[in-house]
């Protein structure tokens, strides 16, 4: 509300014209300028007969009165006339109109009367406008919340604050709320929260309801539909209420000029729309809600604006499940967390269970939360890749291939993976030949590289070029289907064979970075990523990815996959550090799952930690079993010499771990001879094994020992390297030997402890997570960054616990400014 000063009469410095829409306080402030006259004053209410109308000018010129004209603009062309000829002739008037004008008689008299003073445009009341109404209304000393919750609700409105703060003043709409309605603009359930839920003041409702009753019916039907305060644009708003364009945008025009919606807004004030939707009928409510819904799925709008619409406006309807169903089956992929919300938003606005069963259990197998598919049917393809997958999560890729086993693309693709982790490589070949599809066809490029890199199991170096590429597809085009295992952690696995640790830790990083795969193949690369350091002896950044990180819930429910692997992750950290507690804690947590015999070839390097651990435990008895899977499985893939060798260097290490001299020597001559056709790491392990069997035998060659070892730590098994060198320097009668053994041992546990790059340095964020940073620096909190980019809360706090692990901060301030010093967050 702007201020003026006092006047005596108007002229050049002093308001003649009040402009502004109803319920703008064009009267209140025409009360106010004549208050502050002093002169006397007449005032004219229109339409007014021409000759009440004369009596009241000429009693106004011999007064020497001002006359006063509230809502001009009601007036009649002869009243205009006369009004604009006596202003003419000297009489000192104020005006109060409308913005809009739409007769050239009111023009006229506009243009005379404003001549003589300044023209005062109304709008919006700020903070302060609001207090003052506030404060007329009865309410003493409103805090900062309450004013800025009436000028939300009343869109800053003179009429509607008004209406709004003597209920509140009364007690009315904190009455309402008490009854049940639930805050959700402050913490303390007032205005905002009450006209919210279509609890407003009677004044109000019977305000709205007069402005209401002068419309068409065509106009009335658009209003309606604006009530729902949708975010869409006017074709949607046209289609729902039946009516053209050109009727919208009237209509908007209208009721902006009655003060329904603000200046400056294109919605209807908030108060006001709820004051119409509490008016309406049930049955009524319901048709338009289905009417909107309707609109919007015809309108072609993104599924997921279509139903954040919707359910915004709190629609329950048939239609509106169907479209809150297609933003989930948007978003099962992409968002498996926000999916399963809206899977539940179907379901509560009338969808079949059944028929979002399927994509919900997408979405679920995803997160890594328990999965019922007992009832659930659809698809049969869907069902199978979904049923697959949950085998693989639980380690039985034997069960994920039989569930592929006649699929057609894209499972083919992933039946070739399943059947090569169970050693079946010509299985492999067929699916991957099933897979594979002309330019239009129906394998994505992500899965088709991986059905290739499955074929080629009998040559894992082969394979991991391929894996690779499947990986960067994946990042690029996320393919639509359930991953059992993501190219990223396959990728991981097959490197680590190979040595190459390098590539392991850059598919991982990527792969947690572009969140392939969804949160519980997010929770398999950290994991990954933890046994791959460890592996390569950098400890501490394997204990700190390890470490559930600041959202411990990602954890509540890993796969058995996982379980063996972070026990095999303990294990192996306890075998390293000789803790024999530890180790014993971490057989013991996976001894039953073992016994399911769910190994598969992929993870042999994660079965090595176990195996070897239950060996120095004297458990052997309990882990044969294991080995005896992995020994059949190899022998079914045709003994390619890589897995010969990573098969035999377990059986080896077994025989170091209970000393048994005349088995590790046998072994090793097997594994000598298999080792030179396979690639630089096996061939290390070869030597190396041939130096344990003579070590074992009390015959040490320093200098053999010393480059076997070196070739070990050179191939990314360091530990291995200074465990045999150690070995090696207690066995020695040699002194001087002695002495130089543990010098070299001790050089490679510090190469151990210090090599490779800080693990959060080389964290890189998505784009997804810089948009989620940039909103967390300018203070939003983390509902307000998932209603910005349609996420749920909880997926928000899972973007931002991955960005505070890969950024390696341990605090609120640590993250704070890591964000700033990421490239891409701050411009």
């Amino acid at each position: 509300m702007q201020a003026h000063g006092q006047m005596t009469t108007p002229g050049a410095d002093a308001t003649t014209v009040v402009v502004g829409v109803d319920g703008a306080g064009r009267s209140r402030r025409l009360r106010d300028l004549a208050a502050a006259l002093d002169r006397p004053v007449r005032w004219v209410t229109l339409p007014s007969s021409d000759a009440d109308l004369d009596l009241v000018l000429t009693d106004a010129r011999a007064a020497g009165a001002v006359v006063i004209v509230d809502d001009a603009h009601h007036g009649q062309p002869s009243s205009w006339r006369a009004l604009a000829a006596a202003a003419r002739a000297g009489q000192a008037m104020l005006i109060a109109r409308r913005p809009v004008v739409r007769a050239v008689e009111l023009a006229d008299l506009d243009q005379v009367v404003a001549a003589a003073g300044t023209v005062d445009q109304l709008g919006p009341l700020d903070a302060a406008g609001v207090a003052a109404v506030v404060t007329e209304a009865g309410v003493t000393e409103p805090d900062e919340d309450t004013i800025e919750e009436i000028r939300t609700a009343s869109g800053g409105m003179a009429a509607v604050a008004a209406s709004l703060a003597t209920a509140t003043s009364r007690g009315s709409v904190a009455t309402a709320t008490s009854r049940g309605s639930v805050a959700t603009a402050t913490s303390r359930g007032s205005v905002a929260t009450a006209t919210s839920r279509g609890l407003v003041p009677a004044a109000l409702r019977a305000r709205v309801q007069r402005r209401l009753a002068g419309l068409p019916a065509d106009g009335a039907a658009v209003t309606q539909v604006l009530a729902l305060l949708l975010d869409v644009p006017d074709s949607v708003v046209a289609r729902a209420a039946g009516v053209t364009v050109a009727t919208v945008a009237d209509t908007s025009n209208v009721l902006q000029e009655r003060g329904m919606i603000a200046p400056g807004s294109a919605s209807l004030i908030p108060a006001v729309a709820a004051a119409i939707r509490t008016d309406l009928p049930v049955v009524v409510r319901r048709q338009l809600h289905d009417r909107v819904a309707t609109a919007l799925l015809d309108s072609g709008t993104d599924p997921l604006l279509a139903a954040v619409q919707l359910r915004r406006a709190r629609v329950r309807t048939p239609t509106a499940a169907v479209a809150y169903a297609r933003a989930a089956d948007h978003l099962r992929f992409r968002d498996p967390d926000a999916a399963v919300s809206w899977y539940d938003a179907a379901v509560e606005a009338g969808a079949q269970p059944a028929a979002v069963d399927l994509g919900r259990a997408e979405a679920a197998t995803q997160l890594g939360t328990p999965v019922d598919l007992t009832d659930v049917s659809g698809e049969p393809a869907r069902l199978a890749i979904v049923v697959a997958a949950i085998a693989a999560q639980q380690g039985r890729w034997d069960r994920a291939a039989e569930a592929l086993a006649d699929a057609d693309r894209p499972g083919a693709a992933l039946a070739a993976v399943a059947w090569a982790a169970t050693g079946h490589p010509e299985r492999a070949g067929d699916a991957a030949c099933r897979a594979r599809t002309e330019p239009s066809g129906g394998t994505p490029e992500a899965l088709a590289r991986l059905a290739e890199a499955a074929a080629g199991l009998a040559e894992p170096e082969a394979m991991l070029p391929l894996l690779i590429e499947s990986a960067e597809a994946a990042q690029r085009t996320p393919p639509d289907v359930v991953l059992p295992d993501s190219p990223h952690a396959l990728g991981a696995l097959v490197a680590g064979l190979a040595g190459d640790v390098s590539t392991a830790e850059r598919l991982l990083l990527a792969g947690l970075a572009a969140g392939v795969g969804g949160p519980v193949t997010a929770r398999r690369h950290q994991l990954l990523l933890a046994f791959t350091r460890m592996r390569a002896g950098r400890y501490d950044t394997a204990a700190a990815e390890l470490a559930p990180g600041p959202d411990p819930t990602a954890w509540d429910h890993p796969t058995a996959r996982d379980q063996l692997l972070a026990a095999a992750l303990a294990a192996g950290m306890a075998r390293r550090s000789g803790d024999v507690a530890r180790m014993r804690e971490a057989w013991n947590g996976v001894e039953t799952q073992l016994a399911r015999r769910a190994v598969d070839l992929f993870a042999i390097e994660v079965l090595e930690e176990l195996v070897v651990t239950a060996a120095r435990l004297r458990r052997m008895v309990r882990a044969q079993p294991v080995m005896d899977v992995l020994d059949d499985l190899v022998a079914r893939a045709g003994d390619p010499p890589t897995w010969v060798v990573a098969v035999g260097w377990i059986r080896v290490q077994v025989a170091v771990a209970l000393e048994d001299a005349a088995t590790a020597a046998t072994l090793a001559g097997e594994l000598a001879t298999a080792a030179p056709l396979a690639g630089p790491r096996q061939r290390a392990q070869g030597a190396a094994a041939l130096a344990w069997a003579d070590v074992l035998a009390g015959k040490v060659d320093v200098d053999r020992v010393c480059s076997v070892a070196g070739d070990l730590a050179t191939n990314q098994l360091p530990w291995d390297a200074s465990r045999l060198v150690g070995q090696a320097a207690i066995r020695t009668t040699d002194a001087t030997a002695a002495r130089r053994l543990l010098e070299h041992a001790r050089g490679l546990s510090a190469a151990e402890v210090g090599g490779g790059e800080q693990r959060g340095r080389a964290g890189v964020l998505s784009e997804r997570e810089i948009a989620v940073g940039r909103m967390v620096l300018e203070g939003r909190t983390q509902r307000e960054i998932g209603s910005q980019l349609y996420l749920s809360p909880k997926t928000v706090e899972h973007h931002v616990a991955r960005m505070r692990t890969k950024l390696d901060a341990s605090s609120r301030a640590e993250f704070l400014a890591a964000l700033r010093e990421h490239p891409g967050v701050v411009d």
